[in-house]
């Protein structure tokens, strides 16, 4: 089916480690076509990939890759969704994940690769995440380009079956039948919900 750029971008945001992988799997088993690449490989933090495409990093300069992009999910970590044009639709899937465990995971990732998670602490961590993700919900709020929706991770993982029946609901997508929900919620692994508050 060719894609009208007047068709709604689906974007998923969030700070790194707050499932945005995941809900972009879970969307692309419910036929949504999805704007990724290869240039980041799964490996043990993200064994099942990190459905990223790599000209989104680029956005603060250069936003070409939205013509490729429409009625397609795309991942945008969320301190580039202010970088987005305005003139076009998105409809926002806003990943949350309480701060505790988005640390834990991504020390837990930079542990991995033999690199120091530095030298900020958690107190101040969770001050930045907290006020970036209250500065999200503000953008998402008041322009009129973004039609959004907030998922806890939390309760994706406990009520997979609740949660993709709410993200049909918010995508309009016409495949809401029990065999979809079933296939979406098939991409959520328990076990690799490794850090828990």
């Amino acid at each position: 089916m060719t894609k009208s750029k007047s068709q709604p971008i689906v974007i998923v945001t969030g700070p790194p480690r707050s499932g945005t992988s995941l809900m972009m799997s879970i969307l692309g088993r419910a036929g949504l076509p999805l704007l990724v690449d290869e240039t980041r490989p799964a490996d043990a933090s993200n064994p099942r990939g990190y459905y990223e495409f790599a000209a989104v990093r680029a956005s603060a300069r250069d936003t070409q890759w939205l013509e490729r992009a429409a009625g397609h999910g795309v991942k945008v970590i969320d301190r580039l969704i202010d970088t987005l044009p305005r003139n076009r639709n998105y409809r926002v899937i806003a990943m949350n994940r309480p701060a505790e465990e988005v640390i834990a995971s991504q020390n837990r990732m930079l542990s991995r690769l033999g690199e120091d998670p530095g030298p900020l602490n958690a107190t101040r961590l969770k001050t930045i995440l907290k006020s970036t993700a209250e500065e999200l919900r503000q953008l998402l709020s008041q322009e009129t380009c973004f039609e959004w929706i907030p998922i806890h991770y939390p309760d994706l993982i406990r009520s997979p079956q609740n949660e993709c029946t709410r993200i049909l609901d918010f995508l309009n997508l016409d495949v809401a039948d029990d065999t979809t929900i079933e296939q979406m919620a098939a991409a959520i692994d328990p076990v690799l919900y490794r850090e828990r508050a």
